[in-house]
């Protein structure tokens, strides 16, 4: 029997690597379902660069890209537990109740402050100088906020936005100092509440929700968006001259109170995720508790002195410790740790990553702030 001759093997062609063509994929399918905001980014950058030399547009175009961008990454803070457990409420009475507690708000501050929207924040140390120039990144800055929003990473508006415009180190160190003290302050405090009195708590979330507690967290819930206002306001004010005139105001108040709106009919929008994976949110009373806390602790540090904060690294600190004390006095506790703390550690390397680019975006701008860099790494 003749032995059958054997051919030449085909060459193998060399493919992609599975993980490179993975990612790949995933990039494209990302690209394909946020065609229009990326386009839309695109257009505020090159926008950002036309208008940057022409001080008295770049403040109103560095406003409004700040206004809108801040309002959306902070809106999981104060009012996205609110959205998350009023859902069969009608998107615009939320609006024109959290709107009108922000006109009545920014109204005080102008009428008591002489036209000081930000109950004075903007007059420590670094920041009080009128912005009567800008460079481009300082009007890239929220737009760069505005993408990480899109993806749900709740990065700090603070030290995103304020940092760009600070004229020395030592202000974003108090900032972060500061900062800390509130994401401490509210880890342990959430942490021992939801250890001493989760059997209450517990008790108090079973069935239905009496309608008393949704009356109770509509008032919690707006004392907490004051109280934000009062400390994040700097924030969006920061592109705008320290004393707004009658105009100006009126345009400062508008634009915000018809941002809310769109926010609102949007339901929060992409950043809501933050709060809708967290465990029991939706329950109106375990809302009003994590508001409650919230809003004790920002009162504190507003009073506390006239330092710029980050109300996010607080928020973050807040539901940290209130997933782990929930964790640990849960019957099945070898089950969830691992997700509890995945929860925690993203959060806090998503408020560190926006740490990092503010500091960078900072010094990148600001030659002072290099300069002390030089003199500190020198010296």
């Amino acid at each position: 029997m003749a032995k059958r001759k054997k051919g030449r093997r085909k060459p193998v062609v060399p493919t992609q690597p599975y993980k490179f063509r993975k990612r790949f994929g995933l990039i494209d399918v990302v690209f394909n379902k946020e065609k229009k905001f990326l386009y839309f980014i695109a257009f505020s950058l090159i926008l950002a660069g036309i208008v940057y030399p022409f001080a008295s547009i770049a403040m109103w175009v560095g406003f409004a890209f700040a206004g809108y961008s801040a309002i959306a990454n902070d809106s999981i803070q104060t009012i996205g537990t609110f959205i998350v457990s009023n859902e069969d409420k009608k998107w615009y009475w939320q609006w024109l109740y959290m709107g009108l507690i922000f006109v009545g708000t920014v109204g005080f501050s102008w009428y008591a402050f002489d036209g000081d929207v930000t109950y004075q924040r903007l007059a420590s140390k670094g920041f009080d100088q009128n912005p009567d120039n800008f460079v481009f990144l300082q009007l890239a800055a929220p737009i760069i906020l505005l993408l990480l929003t899109r993806f749900r990473i709740p990065v700090s508006t603070t030290f995103m936005l304020l940092s760009v415009f600070t004229v020395s180190s030592g202000a974003i160190i108090s900032m972060i100092n500061k900062s800390l003290m509130g994401y401490v302050a509210a880890f342990i405090a959430a942490l021992i509440i939801y250890l001493a009195l989760s059997g209450v708590i517990k008790k108090l979330v079973k069935g239905e929700a009496h309608r008393a507690w949704t009356w109770a967290q509509w008032i919690i819930s707006g004392f907490l968006w004051h109280t934000w206002l009062a400390q994040d306001l700097a924030n969006v004010a920061v592109y705008l001259p320290r004393s707004l005139n009658v105009m100006e105001f009126s345009a400062f108040a508008g634009f915000i109170f018809l941002g809310l709106g769109v926010l609102f009919y949007m339901k929060g929008d992409k950043i809501q995720g933050i709060i809708n994976e967290k465990t029991e949110v939706r329950d109106v009373r375990a809302a009003t508790i994590i508001d409650l806390v919230y809003a004790i602790i920002l009162f504190y540090f507003k009073e506390l002195n006239n330092i710029p904060m980050s109300t996010t690294w607080v928020f973050v600190g807040l539901l940290a410790g209130r997933e782990l004390g929930m964790r640990i006095r849960a019957q099945d506790k070898s089950a969830k740790f691992a997700k509890t703390f995945s929860l925690i550690s993203r959060d806090i390397v998503s408020v560190a990553i926006g740490l990092i680019i503010s500091v960078i975006l900072a010094v990148a701008i600001n030659p002072v702030i290099q300069e002390e860099i030089k003199a500190f790494l020198f010296k």
